[in-house]
């Protein structure tokens, strides 16, 4: 190959005077050309936006992006507490199954640290691609399993004292410099499932409670579809908020009838208005041993220039527990795509969501304008999201209905054992008042060793 380039390099070196600017102009244009229609067709649209300066931290601490700032961003939520009455804020972190990572982000015989759902957890995945989590903290000396820790056959080894954990049961199998393993010396082992490019964690406040099966609700990705992108948001407010939108039936001609490109942008341009778009939407939960189950329909169509109507879509779904929904939308102009979206709990009231994308590869030029609508109308919910409270008992209107159904419906994800706000925020409030004191102390310490080494040197 190197041989075959360095042909081509050195005929275009002796033969540069005889090719007119014109043909350097086409080749030019047709390279272009082709590396536009490959990131059109081939490339995956990535929509990730700080829509607000109080964005708090990732989801894995390693993603650092945006800036995360752990006293800035812990102060920021603490002032949202006190605006709110925490005696109307539900438990933070429902009952069900999250999507914590994608697939695509750990690969075989590596391991890494996830935080959410207020814990700290090391997911690793072996040679044979099974797909492990822990609790994160070796019990020995409390080093982090999954910054710098190994993995070996079904293991994952402590970076520290190369203490082996097995994935199966959390168990220490061996300690490298003794004869016996201490009684006790294990980690958690959490419950979780690989489906559709993405890692699931089963979280339930009761350690008795068996999970709901995932794989069938969610349906298999057609073969026919490929990933088309996705976006990626962090949201301020409690994670019950963001699916009861689905319920919120009159939000939807509030909020999303303006045309998805209206805004600041249209403003300065003053451009007329080229449509509207209008909704339909319709909530409803499933009973029996289905109840963790509720449906999503939604008919869209645009209206151009207030009197043509184009662009309809059909959308039905599953909301899957308090985090997972899947869409199908079928379209005369998109034809049928898939749209999932996954919600995970970072910490109280602090959300990410995340929305995957998939279709056949010949819509792809359609999918990324898709793509880029549907990120636009999302952050018109999320400038809501961020600035709101939550009312446990709201005032509604008759047409409203859909929306205590929901809650209704939602309240099966708490249970006895769930844990509290007022539990949650403790554990963030002592730690801000702890690293206070270790700062206190480092300062207080500094000045005394200079002013000590100040009068060694004067005398």
């Amino acid at each position: 190959m190197a041989s075959y380039s360095l042909f081509w390099m050195l005929l275009l070196k002796n033969n540069w005077k005889l090719i007119s600017n014109d043909f350097v102009i086409y080749l030019w244009t047709l390279a272009v050309t082709l590396i536009r229609i490959y990131w059109i067709f081939f490339v995956p649209l990535v929509w990730k936006k700080d829509l607000d300066n109080e964005k708090c931290s990732f989801l894995r601490k390693t993603e650092n992006a945006v800036g995360y700032n752990p006293k800035r961003d812990t102060i920021n939520r603490l002032r949202k507490f006190k605006i709110q009455k925490i005696i109307e804020l539900p438990p933070p972190y429902p009952n069900g199954w999250y999507g914590i990572l994608k697939s695509s982000q750990l690969k075989a015989g590596e391991a890494t640290c996830v935080s959410c759902l207020g814990e700290d957890l090391v997911i690793f995945r072996t040679k044979k691609n099974i797909v492990f989590i822990l609790d994160a903290y070796c019990p020995h000396l409390g080093a982090n399993l999954g910054i710098g820790g190994s993995v070996a056959d079904d293991c994952v080894i402590c970076p520290f004292h190369q203490w082996k954990f097995r994935g199966t049961d959390g168990l220490c199998i061996n300690i490298p410099y003794s004869t016996s393993v201490p009684k006790g010396s294990k980690v958690k082992k959490w419950i979780s499932q690989e489906v559709d490019g993405f890692i699931f964690i089963w979280y339930h406040a009761e350690q008795t409670e068996l999970p709901w099966d995932l794989r069938v609700p969610m349906g298999e990705i057609d073969d026919a579809f490929v990933y088309h992108g996705h976006n990626e948001f962090y949201i301020n407010c409690h994670i019950q908020e963001i699916p009861e939108n689905g319920a919120d039936i009159a939000h939807f001609n509030a909020i999303h009838k303006k045309n998805f490109i209206n805004g600041s942008w249209v403003q300065k341009k003053r451009l007329f208005g080229l449509g509207s778009h209008h909704w339909k939407a319709r909530w409803s939960p499933l009973v029996g041993k289905l109840k963790y189950l509720a449906e999503v329909n939604l008919n869209h169509y645009f209206k151009l220039f207030g009197k043509f109507d184009c662009f309809r879509m059909e959308v039905s779904g599953k909301q899957i527990g308090p985090s997972i929904v899947c869409l199908e939308v079928n379209s005369y102009t998109f034809g049928k795509i898939k749209v999932v979206q996954y919600i995970t709990p970072i910490e109280p009231l602090l959300q990410k969501v995340v929305h995957e994308f998939y279709g056949p590869r010949w819509i792809a030029p359609l999918m990324k304008i898709f793509i880029y609508g549907e990120s636009l109308m999302f952050e018109r919910d999320i400038s809501i999201w961020n600035h709101k409270v939550f009312h446990r008992n709201p005032i509604l209107a008759k047409e409203d209905a859909s929306i205590k159904k929901f809650r209704l419906w939602f309240s099966q994800f708490y249970s006895s054992n769930s844990k509290l706000y007022s539990e949650a925020t403790n554990i963030v409030f002592f730690g801000i008042l702890y690293w206070k004191f270790l700062r206190t102390q480092i300062v207080s310490r500094t000045s005394v060793a200079l002013r000590l080494t100040a009068k060694w040197i004067w005398c």
